[in-house]
This record gives C-alpha cells, structure tokens and sequence, in this order.
C-alpha cells in the first residue's frame, strides 16, 4: 500500500503540475473510417492531451477517447512506430495498464490489468486471432504487428461486447488488408523496414492499393522478419534459479545425459533457443460506394521460432529447447451498409474463418505433439442515428471452434466450442451529462470428443448461460474535466482448457488438470474515471474493483492429484502439477497518465509526460493470485521539430515479493530509452527515421508475469532504426 500511495502522490503532483500549462495542442488521433494510410510519418509520441476528435473502432458505437467509461489506450502513428515489436504483447507493453507474457521474443500476450489467457481477447478488426494463443503462452498471437494500422485497448465491461471471455479487456488490430476508401491518386503504398540488434532482427512490411474503376479496390501486402538469439543484460538464470541449479552439483544423475547444472548458472548473454523467421502474405478487394462497401480477404501466416529453455535446477528434472512451426490460412469479409438515417444509420457485417497448425518439434527436427484449430467468428451489428442525444449499437455474434492437440504431449482431448452472444449498448447525452448502458447474454455449449477407450479424459459436454451487463454514467464538470462512473455484472463460462485438460505441457514445464464440473465465473465491478483535456495538458485516471466468484486460476498442487488423474492412461507424472481451481476472488487497481506541454525553445516544443499503474489480486483463503505484474512507473521528455524529434524516457518496475506460494519474488528494474526521429521531407510527409537505444545501460530485467522470468529475461541494450515511408 506505501507503494501504491507513493505512485498516486506522484501523479497527482505531476497532473497538478499540467494543469498550469497554457500552449494549445495538437491532436495526435483520426477517425477510424479516415483513408487507410500508414500512420502518421512523425516518429515519435506526441504526449499532448488526447484529442476528443480520437474515435474508438472496437466499441460498435463511435465514440470520443474521453467519453468512454472505461479506461482506453489507443497506439497509432508516431507511438506506434516507435513501440513496435515482434509481437502484440511486447508493442503495448509500455501502455497504461498493459504488461506481457514474454515466453520468449516470439510469444508474448497482453495482459491487461493483471488478466491473461481466457480473459482477454485479441482481435483482428473486431473479430478473433483464430489460434490458440489463449491455450498456453507458448503459443504466439497470429497478428503480425508490421502491418498493423492502429492498435486500441479497450478495458473494463463495455469489452464484452465481443465475448464475455474479454472480462479484463480487447485488444483490436487495425490493418488495411480490406480497404474502407477508394485511393485519391488511384494507389496508395505503404512500407516499413526495421533492425534491432538485440536479436540480429531483419524485418520488413508492405502494403499497396489500387483502385480499379470508381469503386472496387484490390488490395495486396506482405512481411518477413528473421531473428536470431536474443541477447540479454546479466545473467540467464535468475539468482533463485542459480542457486537451485550450484546446489545440485556433483550429485549422481541416472541419465545418459548429465545436466551441467554449474554451467547453466553460469550462462549470461545470449537468451538460446529463441531464434525465428516469420513470413506473411494477403491479398483483398472492396467495393466501395458512397451506400456502403463490402470487402474480403485472404491471408497466410508462417513462422518458425523458439522457445526459451527451462533449464533443470533439479536432478530428474528435464530441460527441453522446443521449436513451433505454425501456420494459419485465413478468409475474412467485411460490409457495411450506410442505410440513410430514420432509426437506423448503418447494418455492418463482420466475419473470418482460419485453420491452424502448429508442430511442437522434437531436437532431430521431428514432430512431438501436434495442435490443430479451425475456427469461424462472426457478427452483424445494428448501429442506431442519434435522435435527440440517444444512440446505440445491437447485434449477434457466432463463434464455432474445433481444436485438437495429438501427440506424445497431448494434454486435451479433441473438443468442440460453439458460442452464439445477443448484445447491446444504449448511450445517452444531454449536455454536460452522458449515461451509458451494455447487456450480453450469450449461450456456450462445449464438448469433449474423446474415444471410448481413453480413459484419461473426460467425454461428453457442457452448456453454459451468461448474462451479463454494465451501467454508467459520466458528468463534464468543466468543458476541460469529465468524471465518470460504471457498475458492471459478468459472466463467463469456463474454456475447454479449463474443462477438459489433464496431460503434460512441455512448453509450461507443467502437468495440467481442469474440472468438467466448473461453475460459471461470475465477478462484480465498478470502475471510476477522470479526463481532463486543456490547453497545453491532459491527465487520465482510471481505478477499478472487481469482486469475483467462482473465479478460476491454475494452482501448483500435490503430485499425487495429477497422478491419479493420469493413472487410466498408465502414464507416469514427472512434471510440476497444475491443477484448475474455483474460488472467490479480489482484483483492485489503476491506472493514470498525464502530459504536460513545458516550453516552446525556437522551432522546437519541449513536453514531459508520465503513467502509471499497480494491481492487487487475491484468491479469498489462498493468497495472491500468481503471476501478477507489480506497480511500475513511467516517465519521459520529448522535444519536437518540424524535422527532428528527440525523446528520453526512464520505467521504474518495483520488486513483486506478494507472491503465490509456488512462485519466486521478482527484482525491480529501472531502464532508460532514448530515440531520435528524422522527418527528412517535413512533418507532412509520409516518410520518417527512426534510430532507437532500448534499455541503454543493458540491465537485467524480467518481468514477474512470466511463465519464464527465472529463465528468460529481457532484452538487454537493443538499438533499432526504423524506416516508414508512403506513397
């Protein structure tokens, strides 16, 4: 709690502080439905207020940054290029709120106040990833964040619009692989080319329209990006992990293969087992009219990458250097009908179907254990014309899974997820005043296909009504400061990984065992915020509590239950239990940043700006919920010129020593980041360099939520230089 004080002292002072400042600002947002062009060329943040102009795309109703109830982030142009990574969860890590799984530099997923996996969904223009990256954290995102336009993070209750598993928030990509407008010079040509020598990291994308006629536009783009091992400040192994692993040395191992227990603690530097190559292609077509427009696409996605080592700390313990070969083929339609007012002002339609495999591969290159996911999402929704203040969005949602895992590793049985969610979200302003109000009920039927003659999994299904829904309202106090306030009930039903699971995991180092008997997950949440948007400063807060029961979380337990639980199958458990448990449970937090315009020193203006965010999570009679990011605060100052940019930033992370009682404490880190960006053909133009030095004085540095942190920690000092240009 002195923690959490001292964060929210410095804010305050800090938002103190803005309030003085008197130089207008410009805004850094456009319009989701504005031409699709790469973002803005400037290449760095501009941490001026947020405009009201900032529209929001994942909520079915458009609506300004500063009116939503929840807490909001939205990364485009400059803060995009700058913040970009191989991965979504690594791109949005310095966002208010947002952490990241970092299994590795190839899979890492967001995590939103504290919730990962099942609680969080990752979309690609409103609809689902299609993967299976909310199976284990191993497994990477398929949205490659080269070709992403605009990323937006939407949290709190009004996400489960799009699924009541999105209780901790969505993630949305934009990109522009199915045009929204026609190119006013009939083509339009968008690239970007980066190197990061962290990991010897090439990478490149492209995308490119052009206009057949008045009305139909083709699209076609593309990216590649190869890594090699990434290099790391200090040691490999936590000073935990090492000092597990010296206390082993010289003990006799029955293996053909001793483990060098003082030479992995020895390791320092390169991160092994992590090198990639990632490929993509897509290609899409609009009809656009001045009615509407209707378009598709197609989309293949392919990489090969590795995952960090687990290294043994333990004789008997195994340590394994896995490999993934993934592929996804994706189809993907869009259409919007512009219906002329009355009641009515637009029916859009959105819907994708993929089929996926990954291989977990064994050390002579052949294949362990096989997963397989063909999936189908889609939804129609019926956005209201405002009349007299009053407007809102309603719809339908569909999503079908069939998900199947095979091999020596399999640890669920083939099984069958069909969803269908009836949703809706009234708003109301009449001044000053805005009110808002959102109900989803959804239907969840989920089945286990097992054989007759496996004995180990559990076979047959289960049906889950959720009802869930969120009421607020927000008041302008000044035409500068909006406060807001949103109550929200949830419902989610439990995942066919939580269901269904019992078998090994290599990839988590963890024997994992779920409940067909689960109840739903039911939580209650209310969530106050504050906007304040002026001359020369912005200042946003949010801070939420969240009261659940029936909540589920993956716990260390007894060898012996995951014996018993293996014993059908005759196989023997030697890895760490893991077994899916329900109980009540307390999330409490927030979030804030502000900025604040400081000086103007010739052509160049001089801001400073500063976020930061803590949670707290409790099992109700176990302890702390595991794997919980600590506090962490942020801060920087930029000076900004017609041509060049130039940014200093510093992140502070405390220690995590509230733990779980299987986990190890974490150490803090301080990194320090500077960047200098070119705009060589003026503010205007389409083209920027960027040259980056990340975590400059190369510290060691892991983060708590990671599946990993012993093992695996952070880049160390990373110098990137990235180009984007547009034509």
């Amino acid at each position: 709690m002195r923690k959490t004080f001292i964060g929210i002292s410095a804010l305050a002072v800090f938002a103190a502080t803005a309030a003085t400042a008197q130089t207008d600002t410009t805004p850094t947002g456009a319009p989701a439905d504005t031409p699709a062009a790469a973002p803005a060329p400037a290449p760095t943040r501009t941490p001026a207020p947020r405009a009201a102009a900032e529209i929001l795309v994942t909520a079915p109703v458009r609506q300004s940054e500063t009116d939503v109830l929840q807490g909001t982030s939205i990364l485009s142009g400059a803060e995009l290029t700058r913040n970009l990574r191989p991965t979504i969860g690594e791109t949005l890590a310095r966002q208010p709120g947002v952490s990241a799984t970092s299994f590795g530099p190839s899979a890492s997923r967001p995590i939103l106040r504290g919730f990962q996996g099942e609680r969080i969904r990752v979309l690609t223009d409103g609809i689902g990833s299609i993967d299976v990256s909310n199976t284990s954290v191993d497994h990477a995102v398929i949205i490659d964040p080269l070709l992403a336009e605009r990323i937006e993070v939407l949290r709190g209750p009004s996400a489960l619009l799009f699924g009541s598993s999105a209780v901790g928030g969505v993630v949305n990509v934009i990109d522009t692989r199915i045009p929204r407008t026609v190119p006013e010079n009939g083509y339009r040509v968008n690239g970007i080319a980066t190197y990061g020598s962290a990991a010897n990291e090439r990478s490149g994308g492209g995308a490119g329209d052009v206009a057949v006629g008045q009305h139909l536009v083709l699209h076609a783009d593309g990216s590649y990006l190869k890594s090699g091992n990434l290099r790391t400040g200090g040691n490999i192994l936590s000073s935990q992990a090492r000092a597990a692993a010296l206390s082993q040395v010289g003990l006799p191992q029955d293996t053909d293969e001793p483990i060098d227990f003082a030479g992995s603690a020895a390791l320092r530097g390169k991160l092994p087992n992590t090198q990639s190559e990632t490929w993509t292609a897509g290609v899409g077509a609009s009809i656009i009219t001045d009615g509407g427009n209707l378009g598709v696409s197609y989309s293949h996605y392919d990489s090969l990458y590795g995952v960090p080592i687990r290294y043994a700390t333990a004789v008997g313990q195994e340590q394994e250097a896995p490999r993934l070969d993934v592929v996804q083929n994706r189809v993907d339609l869009r259409g919007e009908i512009n219906t002329g007012g009355g009641f009515l002002d637009k029916i859009r339609v959105r819907a994708g179907h993929a089929t996926y495999r990954h291989f977990e591969l064994e050390p002579d290159g052949g294949v362990g254990t096989a997963f397989f996911n063909n999936g189908t999402e889609g939804r129609i929704e019926l956005v209201q014309a405002n009349r007299g203040g009053w407007q809102g969005a309603s719809g339908v949602q569909y999503f079908n899974r069939l998900f199947d895992v095979n091999g020596d590793e399999a640890f669920l049985p083939r099984n069958e997820t069909n969803q269908t969610g009836l949703f809706t979200l009234q708003q109301y302003s009449a001044g000053a005043f805005r009110a808002e109000g959102g109900l989803r009920y959804e239907t969840t039927s989920l089945s286990a296909k097992t054989p007759l003659d496996d004995l180990r999994f559990f076979r047959g299904s289960r049906s889950f009504d959720a009802v869930s829904g969120s009421l607020g309202a927000s008041y302008g106090v000044t035409d500068a400061v909006r406060l807001g306030i949103n109550l929200s009930h949830t419902e989610r039903a439990p995942s066919a990984e939580e269901l269904f699971a019992n078998g090994g995991h290599a990839g988590t180092q963890a024997y994992e065992f779920g409940s067909p008997d689960f109840k739903l997950e039911k939580s209650w949440g209310i969530e106050g915020t504050l906007h304040a948007h002026g001359d020369g400063f912005s200042f946003d807060a949010s801070a939420y509590y969240n009261d659940f029961s029936n909540y589920i979380s993956e716990n260390q337990v007894a060898q012996s239950v995951c014996q018993t639980a293996a014993d059908p199958s005759g196989r023997e458990v030697d890895l760490p239990c893991f077994q899916y448990q329900q109980a009540d449970a307390r999330y409490y937090g927030f979030e804030a940043n502000a900025s604040v315009r400081l000086a103007q020193i010739g052509g160049y203006v001089l801001n400073a700006d500063l976020l930061g965010d803590y949670v707290r999570a409790t099992i109700v009679d176990n302890g702390p919920v595991p794997r919980i990011p600590p506090m962490r605060v942020l801060g920087g100052i930029e000076a900004q010129g017609d041509r060049v940019n130039g940014r200093l930033e510093v992140e502070h992370v405390f220690d995590q020593d509230r733990i779980a009682a299987f986990e190890t404490t974490t150490n803090g880190y301080t990194m320090i980041n500077a960047t200098l960006g070119f705009n060589p053909f003026g503010k205007d133009s389409k083209t920027s360099i960027l040259l980056s030095a990340n975590n400059l004085f190369d510290v060691e540095a892991r983060r708590h939520a990671s599946f990993l942190k012993d093992f695996a920690p952070l880049a160390g000092r990373d110098i990137r230089a990235t180009l984007r240009f547009g034509l």
